[in-house]
């Protein structure tokens, strides 16, 4: 290759090259006018932005003391609560064991009053009853000894009825 075709090269590469920078500048140019325009545009607006963050950050402040308060008075009633919760479930322990036992001495009670009722039955049947019968045996049968010794008479096997013919 010859010199001057390389000299050519390369005085062209260095022209686009100075080109380039030259519209890169001119951006940068427009980038920094644009960067004063946004910047008189926010200007009016900072002092505004400013009392924004200081009233934030205020009321971030006062939340967080709020949330502390709420907080600790929530663990407060919480313990409470589980305080309670011990109390009650012992209360209803204390009170299940209570009736269970009155349940068996409820229990008892019936069982002892039921034998006794069987006891008084029995008693009655065996002291009162019996002698009862036993006299009403006693009575049937002098009544019986009464009636047949007062009829006296008896029957002729001349004056025998059909039924006590069979047995004759």
């Amino acid at each position: 290759m010859d010199q001057t075709v390389l000299l050519s090269i390369i005085a062209a590469f260095t022209f686009v090259a100075a080109l380039a920078l030259c519209m890169q500048a001119g951006f940068l140019f427009g980038v920094y006018k644009s960067t004063k325009a946004l910047e008189q545009k926010f200007m009016p607006l900072a002092p505004k932005v400013e009392a924004l963050v200081d009233a934030t950050k205020a009321t971030v402040d006062k939340s967080r003391t709020e949330i502390v308060d709420i907080m600790s008075k929530t663990n407060e009633i919480l313990e409470s609560t589980k305080t309670q919760m011990v109390k009650i479930d012992a209360v209803v322990t204390d009170a299940t064991a209570r009736a269970k036992v009155q349940m068996e001495r409820v229990e008892m009670v019936l069982d002892d009053t039921m034998s006794r009722a069987h006891e008084t039955v029995a008693v009655m049947h065996n002291g009162i009853m019996r002698p009862l019968r036993e006299l009403n045996g006693i009575a049937v049968g002098i009544k019986t000894a009464f009636a047949y010794l007062a009829r006296g008479d008896r029957r002729s096997v001349a004056q025998a009825t059909s039924d006590e013919e069979m047995f004759i």
